[in-house]
């Protein structure tokens, strides 16, 4: 079983969001079929970029670490 980190930016704004989940797939349709109350008004979204991790609490502490300023810079970086 993997959990993924992942990062998706909204089409409408341009901002990204960072999240983790068990079902990647499953979970960016939630955030544009606007299940998901934290995204719900910045919808449509496009998956950017993921990790994936065996341990549910290394994805959870990565995605910490992307909401930092560090790892907003790093994603930047990535994202280029």
């Amino acid at each position: 079983m993997f959990y993924y980190t992942y990062v998706l930016k909204s089409i409408k704004d341009s901002n990204l969001y960072i999240g983790w989940t068990q079902n990647l797939r499953i979970r960016v349709e939630k955030h544009n079929k606007g299940m998901v109350k934290a995204t719900a008004m910045r919808r449509p979204f496009k998956l950017v970029y993921f990790e994936g991790c065996l341990v549910k609490e290394k994805a959870i502490e990565r995605e910490k670490q992307l909401k930092t300023g560090f790892g907003r810079a790093y994603l930047k970086r990535r994202l280029l």
